[in-house]
């Protein structure tokens, strides 16, 4: 594991501290868990791309009209 120092506004770090206590974890935890999110979804983000640039376009909104069509049926 890597310990990692981070600046942060004070009025930053009191939230998260708080945030952490009303969660019933550390802040480091806290912070552990956040960052494992953010890189998630980046790491989506970054596979959609990757699967955007090198998709047929008319096949995506031929899904796409497909869905929405059975989103309508099922409201």
């Amino acid at each position: 594991m890597t310990t990692l120092t981070i600046r942060l506004p004070e009025d930053t770090a009191q939230r998260l501290k708080l945030l952490a206590r009303r969660r019933g974890l550390s802040t480091n935890k806290l912070v552990e868990d956040l960052s494992a999110r953010a890189l998630a979804a980046w790491d989506t983000e970054n596979h959609f791309r990757a699967m955007a640039a090198t998709g047929d376009i008319n096949q995506a909104l031929a899904i796409l009209d497909r869905l929405d069509s059975e989103d309508h049926r099922g409201h």
